[in-house]
C-alpha cells in the first residue's frame, strides 16, 4: 500500500530520527484514542500540507463572489395601502351584507387587483411594453397583445398583494422594480386603476338607477290596477260588495235558523209527551194539572164522606143521594178536563210539527245558499287578497322612491385609498451583507473541502501516528522527528 511505502521511504532517509519511547500512561491514552474516523490532527496536517491551495481557492472564490455581488442589480420596493370600509351602506347596490362574509370578500378583491382588467391598463398607462427590463427575453409573434401578455406575466412576479396582519381591513400592494420611481408608479397605478374599476362596477349612472327603479314601480302599479279591475268586475257580476262580510252574515243566519230549529224540535218532543196523556209534561200544563189534582182531591174526600154516611144512614137517605150526585158531577168535570187537555195537546203537537217542518225547510234552503255562494265568496276573497298584497308592495316601493332618487346621485365605494406608494431611498434586494457572508462561508468551505477530498480519495499519505492507529489499528510505539539533512553545504 501507498501508506506503507511512504513509511518505509521516510524511515530509510539518511539521518535517522530521534526515537521517543512512550510511557505506559501514554500508551494507554493512545489505545483509548485509537478509534475509527479522522481526528482533528489528521485534518489540520492535511490542510497544512496544502495550505497554498486552500489560500488560493478561498481568495479566488471570495474575490469572484465580491465582484458578482457588486455587479448585481439593485431592486427597490414601494407599497400602496388600501382600506376596506365596512360602514358604507348603498341602498341600491345592497352590498353591505358582503361584509358578513369578510373572509371571502377581501380575497376576492385582492384577486381582482391582479386580474387582466387592472394589470393590462397599468401596462398601457406606464408603457411597460417599451421597457427593456420587462420586454427582455420576449419570444414569439411580435404583436401588441402578445407583448402585453408577456409583460403581464413578468409584472405578476414583481407584484405582491397581501392583507394586513391579524385579519385587518388593509390591503397592501407592493411592487418591485430596478428603479424606485418605477416601483412606486406601478404600485400607485395598480391601486388607482383598481379603485376606478371598483367605482364603475358598484356605482351605476344615476339615470340607469332611476330608470330601473321607475320600471319596477310601473310594474307594481300595473299589478295593483289589474287586481283592482278584477275585484270591480267580480262585485258587478255578483252584487257582493264585501265577500268576507257577506259570507259571515250568511253563516250567522244559518246558525240562528239551526238554533230555532233545535228549539222547535224540543217543543215538538214536549207536545208528543203531552199528547201521550201526561198532563204534567210541558211548561204550559201547570194550570190543567192543578185543576185536575184539585178535582181528584175533592173526589177522594167525597168518596170518603159517602163511605161514612153509608155506615150510619141508609142508601135512600137524602144526604147520601146528594153526596152521590156531587161525586158524579166531580167525575164528569174531571173527564171534561182530561178531554179538553187531550184536544189541546193534539193541537199543540200538530202546530209544533208544522213549525219544525218549516224551520227544517228554511235551514236546508239557507245551507244550500251558503254552499252555493261559498265558491263565489272565495273567489271574491282571492281578489281582495291580491289587491291588498299588490297595494302593500307598491306602497313600500313608493315610500323608498325618494331614498332611491337621493342614493342614485351618490358615489359609493367599499375600498378607499389610505396612502400612495413613495419611491424607496434604499434598495431592498439584494441583501449584500447576507450574500457576502454566504460567499465567505462558501469560499472557506470549498477551500477546505477541496484539499481534504484530494487527500482522502486521490493521494492518501501518512502524516502522523493517527493515520496508522485509525487506519490500521496498530499502536505506535515511537515517533521520529524530522531527519536533518547531513549533506555538506556548498563552498
Amino acid at each position: 500500500m501507498r501508506i506503507r511505502n511512504d513509511l518505509s521511504t521516510a524511515l530509510s532517509r539518511p539521518g535517522a530520527a530521534h526515537i521517543e519511547m512512550p510511557t505506559a500512561s501514554v500508551l494507554d491514552e493512545d489505545d483509548e484514542e485509537s478509534s475509527p474516523g479522522i481526528s482533528a490532527t489528521q485534518i489540520s496536517l492535511m490542510l497544512l500540507a496544502h495550505w497554498k491551495v486552500v489560500l488560493i481557492t478561498f481568495v479566488s472564490i471570495l474575490v469572484l463572489g465580491v465582484v458578482a455581488i457588486k455587479l448585481m442589480p439593485k431592486f427597490y420596493t414601494a407599497t400602496a395601502t388600501l382600506k376596506v370600509d365596512s360602514d358604507v351602506n348603498d341602498p341600491l347596490a345592497m352590498q353591505t351584507s358582503q361584509f358578513d362574509q369578510r373572509g371571502s370578500y377581501i380575497p376576492t378583491e385582492m384577486q381582482l387587483m391582479a386580474s387582466n382588467s387592472v394589470l393590462l391598463k397599468v401596462i398601457d398607462q406606464l408603457k411597460l411594453t417599451q421597457d427593456k427590463d420587462y420586454i427582455g427575453g420576449f419570444r414569439g409573434i411580435d404583436t401588441p397583445v402578445n407583448r402585453a401578455e408577456w409583460v403581464k406575466e413578468r409584472l405578476l412576479k414583481d407584484l405582491e398583494i397581501t392583507q394586513g396582519n391579524q385579519g385587518s381591513l388593509l390591503i397592501n400592494i407592493t411592487a418591485t422594480a430596478k428603479s424606485p420611481t418605477l416601483a412606486a408608479d406601478i404600485a400607485n397605478a395598480v391601486a388607482d386603476t383598481y379603485l376606478k374599476e371598483e367605482r364603475q362596477r358598484i356605482d351605476n349612472p344615476a339615470s340607469e338607477r332611476v330608470k330601473r327603479y321607475t320600471e319596477q314601480l310601473a310594474e307594481l302599479k300595473a299589478k295593483v290596477t289589474t287586481a283592482s279591475d278584477k275585484l270591480a268586475e267580480y262585485r258587478q257580476r255578483t252584487g257582493i260588495t264585501d265577500p268576507t262580510g257577506s259570507k259571515n252574515v250568511e253563516l250567522e243566519t244559518l246558525g240562528t235558523m239551526q238554533q230555532r230549529l233545535e228549539d222547535a224540535r224540543n217543543q215538538r218532543r214536549e207536545a208528543e209527551v203531552r199528547a201521550a196523556g201526561d198532563p204534567s209534561a210541558g211548561r204550559e200544563t201547570g194550570g190543567v194539572r192543578a185543576r185536575v189534582d184539585s178535582l181528584k182531591t175533592q173526589l177522594s174526600t167525597q168518596e170518603s164522606q159517602l163511605a161514612q154516611l153509608r155506615t150510619t144512614l141508609g142508601p135512600a137517605h137524602p144526604k147520601v143521594i146528594e153526596l152521590e150526585s156531587s161525586i158524579e158531577v166531580t167525575r164528569q168535570t174531571i173527564n171534561t178536563e182530561m178531554k179538553s187537555f187531550s184536544k189541546s195537546a193534539e193541537y199543540d203537537l200538530a202546530a209544533a210539527r208544522q213549525l219544525e217542518r218549516k224551520l227544517q225547510d228554511a235551514v236546508d234552503t239557507q245551507r244550500a245558499k251558503v254552499l252555493e255562494a261559498g265558491s263565489v265568496m272565495d273567489e271574491g276573497n282571492k281578489y281582495v287578497l291580491e289587491l291588498e298584497s299588490a297595494q302593500s308592495v307598491y306602497k313600500r316601493a313608493l315610500d323608498g322612491y325618494d331614498q332611491v332618487m337621493f342614493a342614485s346621485a351618490g358615489h359609493y365605494t367599499f375600498v378607499d385609498l389610505v396612502s400612495h406608494a413613495t419611491p424607496a431611498i434604499r434598495s431592498t434586494k439584494p441583501n449584500k451583507m447576507k450574500l457576502l457572508l454566504m460567499n465567505i462561508i462558501a469560499a472557506l468551505g470549498l477551500g477546505v473541502i477541496g484539499p481534504l477530498g484530494y487527500e482522502m480519495f486521490v493521494n492518501r499519505r501518512v502524516r502522523c501516528r493517527d493515520d496508522l492507529e485509525r487506519g490500521f489499528k496498530v499502536p505506535v510505539l515511537a515517533e521520529l522527528d524530522p531527519i536533518p539533512d547531513a549533506s555538506p553545504e556548498p563552498a
